[in-house]
């Protein structure tokens, strides 16, 4: 397809030509993909597979995808350049990359797509190759989101979640034990299932299961799920988390960051860490607003603030009218650093070790804040991390109040024992997956009795 561009313009051939039957395709789109799949795919091509990096182009500018590739000294084989909204960009991932899996099919190469975690290219590329036959390893499988049982703890449910009420946080917010609350989250039985939060993603993750040959669960809560879910327990490996991999590389090069040259004022540490981009958060305005006046009153209490705007918490701030009052509060307050995403892992890893706390809504901050012993507040209502809330080291902040989620946060400002709280996404975990996979393949291949399917 012409909107494919190629490293090679022989590419296919030349893939083809390969005495390798088993292409692995490592498949990237966002940072977090390039993060904890570009690990494996060193692992691949040291072992000597036949490792291809193909790039749906879902993040293409040079501080989400460029720069990152650049720092990690890997060049795609190709670029599927999807652009468009939601489902446009699903429909051309499958597309295209089914286009390329057909032309390798032909050449009589057996595929196996490296989907990653929960993200829009996972769910649409593990499509792309079920439809030929083939099915994934699933890096970052089985991950669902657990939600507290808020109504255990003594808050209303209905109240939490009702974005008109507002009488339960007026008559508690004062009283709101935020030691008890942690307490209550380490603890498995007051968790529930059943949350189709974060959107999409899972639904993207649920959907990846269902084309994957061998599922890569990070932990063992993770294994749970999809045995419960009815998902084969051989085909299902617990490895941890390649995050570690990454994280553990970039901590090595921590020397090589300018970002303390670039904000002095991060030097110092003491700061948290303010991320703010998941739709549900950035597309309600309670929601948002809650995050927000929270992290305006600790800048204003003299508090130091590193916040990171990425796309969705720029339409945040259009449509809320806020663009002049956060620009207005980062040349007032010197304590307040306001910044784009950055474009290279090492710098945020850097900061991070000066950090007090990060408050994140992200997936990917919550394992990383439990790789380097920072502690984590989570600004959602549950979280599919969970296993790193009942470890101890992360805080879940229900985004309804900007004083309990004030509260949260101080409590774990620099909280020694949230920074003690033991590690638990593995090691060398990019060796494991591949050691898992080539388990499979010496029994026969991922798509499970695939040569007995297409004889039907």
């Amino acid at each position: 397809m012409k909107e494919i561009t190629f490293r090679s313009p022989r590419f296919l051939e030349e893939t083809a030509g390969m005495p390798n039957r088993h292409v692995h395709l490592i498949l990237i789109a966002t940072k977090p993909d390039i993060i904890k799949q570009v690990p494996l795919y060193r692992e691949l091509k040291k072992r000597g597979h036949l490792a291809v990096l193909g790039h749906t182009g879902q993040h293409y500018s040079e501080n989400l995808s460029g720069g990152m590739l650049k720092e990690f000294g890997v060049e795609p084989d190709f670029n599927l350049n999807v652009r468009g909204e939601m489902h446009e960009i699903v429909s051309q991932i499958i597309g295209r990359l089914g286009s390329v899996i057909g032309e390798l099919k032909k050449a009589g190469k057996i595929v196996i797509p490296y989907v990653h975690g929960d993200t829009t290219t996972a769910m649409a590329a593990s499509n792309a190759g079920f439809c030929h036959g083939f099915a994934s390893a699933h890096v970052e499988a089985g991950i669902r989101t657990l939600t507290p049982k808020y109504s255990v703890f003594g808050i209303p449910y209905a109240d939490v979640g009702n974005s008109r009420n507002t009488e339960y946080e007026i008559r508690h917010t004062s009283s709101f034990d935020v030691s008890a609350w942690h307490a209550f989250l380490r603890d498995r039985k007051n968790w529930e299932r059943g949350s189709l939060e974060p959107y999409p993603e899972q639904f993207n993750t649920r959907c990846s299961e269902a084309a994957t040959g061998v599922h890569l669960a990070p932990v063992e809560l993770d294994r749970e799920f999809m045995l419960s879910e009815g998902f084969p327990e051989d085909r299902i490996f617990v490895v941890g988390n390649s995050v570690v991999d990454a994280t553990e590389e970039a901590l090595t090069r921590i020397g090589q960051s300018t970002v303390f040259d670039r904000f002095p004022a991060l030097a110092d540490g003491d700061f948290v860490r303010f991320c703010i981009h998941r739709r549900e958060n950035c597309g309600s305005d309670r929601r948002f607003r809650a995050l927000y006046d929270a992290m305006v009153s600790l800048i204003k209490d003299g508090r130091k603030v590193l916040l990171i705007s990425m796309t969705q918490t720029e339409r945040a701030f259009e449509r809320l009218g806020l663009r002049k009052e956060v620009e207005a509060l980062a040349k007032k307050h010197k304590n307040f650093i306001f910044s784009p995403v950055w474009s290279e892992y090492v710098d945020v890893i850097a900061a991070m070790t000066k950090a007090a706390v990060c408050a994140t809504d992200s997936g990917s901050m919550q394992e990383e804040m439990n790789v380097m012993g920072v502690p984590c507040v989570t600004l959602r209502f549950g979280s599919d991390r969970s296993e790193s809330a009942m470890n101890g080291g992360n805080l879940i902040a229900p985004p309804v109040d900007e004083k309990i989620v004030k509260a949260i946060i101080e409590y774990a400002w620099d909280n020694r024992t949230m920074r003690k709280a033991p590690k638990i996404y593995g090691k060398n975990v990019s060796a494991k997956c591949i050691d898992a996979v080539e388990k499979v393949l010496a029994k026969g291949e991922v798509f499970r009795d695939e040569e007995a399917r297409l004889r039907l």
